[in-house]
């Protein structure tokens, strides 16, 4: 008729209403067991959590009191709970008690923690959290704060952590959980060099990097070797863009080299250092023999190509650089100065260690992603996941 319940086991993993319910009803122990054809030393040790009661002596109890077996008896939700490391600010809240949403990744043995909010205006409603953090008080970055999770730890775990410029990055993610398995993608936008060095203190799986070098011609090896130490990365392309000036439809100030950018009437919005837009642009002032204080616009940062993109289709700025397929998305001209590879790279330990990483470069060379991304515009896939050697001077 019961199973005797052993002390570990509750009130943690059982809901009992049992006594609630029969009070409310006006019933007293006796006559409830009597109705339910249990004894009453039976209802006593029910309602004090000494035994759970079988299916059909809990279907008679809800029978009598009129209500469901949920109502009297139900699992309780365990709480899961996890610690790491805190990257970013955390966002302002109205109250100190209000929950933070957050993104959660294992990256090699370390947990990273980053609040949703870094992810940007519009991919903070189309992102969900992993978990939330409700103790902000004094939580600076590199903190260590503990999130009450909201998915499973091993979807969690799944999860690969991207950092750089390109949006189609979460394509590749949505392509991957077609074909494979239910791995999410997160990328954390950010310029290049931003990017290499998030990778290399241990806060991301995967840096995205778009660096020319005019010296060599080359894209991005030059950079790598001079920053990574050791050979133990892999880099891969992802694709190779093209890159250069946006400017509104028509081109109406006649932009086509970097020396029309020191005309009064044109102003330029900027990215951050460390970008690759940022040493493109910078690459061809010192060649033209330009200063920077001759650009009006040049301390105005933003950290995307859609936000160079939203500030010219704004008016807010003439013209700034960043790739076509931005250009084509706000319906803004596109004047190329340049192709350039954008990589992957990746340490070897994770792609050993991350039980899905290994997947995300067999979706970048699949048919229907390629087709997607080159579709967008600006985008070659004719070397997507060419591996390149990574031979450290």
């Amino acid at each position: 008729m019961r199973k005797r319940i052993k002390q570990h086991e509750t009130p943690v993993q059982f809901f009992n209403h049992l006594k609630s319910v029969r009070t409310k009803k006006g019933f007293s122990q006796s006559e409830l067991a009597d109705r339910a054809g249990i004894t009453r030393q039976a209802v006593s040790s029910i309602e004090s959590n000494l035994y759970l009661p079988t299916t059909a002596v809990a279907l008679r109890l809800a029978s009598v009191l009129a209500c469901r077996v949920e109502d009297l008896f139900s699992l309780a939700q365990t709480e899961d709970s996890i610690e790491g490391i805190l990257i970013g600010r955390l966002p302002q809240a109205e109250t100190q008690t209000q929950p933070i949403r957050v993104k959660v990744s294992t990256v090699g043995k370390r947990t990273v923690v980053r609040p949703v909010a870094d992810l940007g205006e519009q991919l903070v409603f189309a992102v969900p959290a992993d978990g939330y953090i409700t103790d902000t008080s004094g939580k600076l970055s590199r903190a260590t704060v503990r999130v009450k999770l909201s998915r499973d730890r091993k979807a969690i775990q799944q999860e690969i952590s991207v950092a750089g410029c390109d949006p189609a990055i979460f394509l590749a993610g949505e392509h991957l959980r077609r074909q494979k398995d239910q791995t999410t993608i997160v990328g954390w936008s950010m310029g290049s060099m931003a990017a290499l060095k998030a990778l290399q203190r241990g806060e991301v799986h995967v840096a995205g990097l778009h660096l020319f070098d005019p010296t060599t011609g080359e894209s991005n090896m030059p950079f790598l070797r001079r920053y990574l130490k050791g050979s133990g990365y892999e880099v891969v392309t992802f694709a190779t863009w093209e890159e250069g000036f946006l400017v509104r439809q028509g081109n109406p100030l006649s932009i086509h080299t970097v020396a029309d950018l020191v005309e009064p009437s044109v102003i330029l919005v900027n990215r951050e250092e460390g970008s690759g837009a940022r040493l493109l642009l910078d690459q061809r002032v010192r060649a033209s023999g330009i200063e920077p204080t001759q650009v009006q616009g040049y301390e105005m940062i933003v950290l995307s190509h859609f936000e160079v993109a939203r500030a010219i289709a704004g008016r807010r700025a003439d013209v700034g650089i960043g790739v076509r397929s931005a250009a084509q998305l706000f319906g803004l001209d596109f004047v190329p100065l340049q192709t350039a590879r954008y990589d992957l790279v990746v340490p070897k330990s994770h792609l050993k260690s991350h039980p899905t990483l290994t997947h995300l470069f067999e979706t970048i060379v699949s048919g229907p992603f390629r087709n997607e991304i080159e579709a967008l515009g600006g985008y070659d896939t004719s070397e997507t996941g060419k591996v390149h050697a990574l031979r450290v001077v």
